[in-house]
């Protein structure tokens, strides 16, 4: 019996340490002093911040001085909402029913009233309903949205959205987490305001983000402090987590390519079984949630696990919780189906030999099951 997992299909939870950017993180961990000091050792760890924001910036289409290094992207998301509401005087926050808890709990935290806009069926955000809340809204609105759904790898229209939103003069924040390094952000060319990416969601460490901003929405401050990113989020730089964030940028989308992700993904999906509900319509090629009735994710999570076998139920950020998920609910599926869910998540060191293991122990986990069945008849 394994005790540790062999196999990690979970890179929407976080993406395993790119070669490039753990050598970036050593790196800049033998060098000393404090990027905001004028002397050489200051001046060395600038340096190496200023190569990762123009990493990050290429990967996300933006200008280098649009980015803001945070210390996660939830840290970026709630500067985001929270410091953007104040900022631009919001009366209200619309989010959808989908959102990961990073952009709902923000939403709360503004104190302003909360519209949430509700999924279809397919899992995309009702832009109907978005559009007629902007166009009846009286105040400022700040809308808050994902571009890529954390549990089911659906793809909003961001062209519609950035249509709806965009022309008026609500305020438009996007939570790219997801979409960074798997899709053409084109920031500096798009109609949000502000944008959240992540660097543990592309191979670099835990621990560092980014807050995308316009130069209108450069104002927008959570932590006060000693003028560091420009005087956009105080505290000292992490520059050895910043430098492994930018090698990673610069290294990723050639890395998802050559293990050729979506193919992999569809290899997985023709392998399950016929009557398994897969959720979600236009999906990014790298995520596969899916349920075989009967089966309740925590028994199949831990059948899986003790095969070395890493995936999920949803989000991993719930305390390490297997719970209902509220995308799915938002999606209208039944609650016993939701509690048979499981999330595959691909990234760029996975492998067909990968697939092919979770295929069989998805199969023995199956083949016990009705076994099962088949004595208590």
């Amino acid at each position: 019996m394994m005790t540790r997992a062999a196999i990690y299909l979970d890179h929407n939870a976080a993406s395993p340490l790119l070669p490039e950017a753990r050598a970036a993180l050593v790196a800049a961990l033998e060098l000393t002093g404090n990027p905001s000091s004028v002397h050489g050792h200051g001046r060395a760890l600038r340096n190496l911040i200023d190569t990762a924001r123009s990493q990050v910036a290429a990967l996300a289409g933006a200008e280098r001085k649009q980015v803001v290094f945070t210390g996660s992207a939830t840290e970026a998301i709630t500067q985001a909402i929270v410091g953007g509401a104040k900022v631009f005087a919001s009366t209200a926050v619309v989010i959808s029913a989908g959102e990961h808890a990073a952009v709902s709990k923000a939403a709360e935290a503004t104190g302003l009233p909360v519209i949430t806009i509700g999924l279809l069926p397919d899992g995309s955000i009702d832009l109907d309903q978005l559009a007629k809340i902007v166009a009846e809204a009286e105040g400022n609105l700040m809308v808050a949205l994902h571009w890529v759904n954390n549990e089911t790898g659906v793809v909003q229209d961001i062209a519609r959205i950035n249509a709806i939103v965009g022309p008026t003069r609500h305020t438009l924040f996007i939570d790219a987490v997801q979409a960074f390094g798997k899709l053409p952000l084109e920031f500096a060319a798009s109609a949000p305001d502000m944008m959240a990416v992540s660097g543990h969601k592309i191979g670099a460490p835990a621990g560092i983000g980014a807050l995308l901003v316009k130069a209108h929405a450069d104002v927008v401050r959570l932590i006060p402090g000693g003028g560091q990113e420009q005087g956009r989020r105080g505290g000292t730089e992490a520059a050895a987590l910043i430098a492994a964030f930018g090698a990673a940028a610069a290294a990723i989308a050639e890395r998802y390519a050559a293990a050729d992700v979506s193919r992999l993904t569809a290899q997985l999906e023709a392998a399950l079984p016929a009557d398994a509900v897969i959720f979600g319509g236009n999906r990014l090629g790298n995520v596969t949630n899916f349920a075989m009735p009967g089966i309740k994710n925590a028994t199949a999570m831990m059948g899986l696990d003790l095969m070395g076998l890493s995936v999920s139920s949803g989000s991993a950020c719930s305390s390490g919780k297997v719970g209902p998920s509220h995308v799915l609910a938002a999606m209208g599926v039944a609650p016993e189906l939701a509690d048979c869910a499981l999330r595959v998540s691909l990234g760029w060191n996975s492998t067909e030999a990968d697939v092919d293991a979770f295929v069989v122990g998805y199969q023995s986990i199956l083949e016990r099951h009705r076994a099962r069945q088949g004595q208590a008849a």
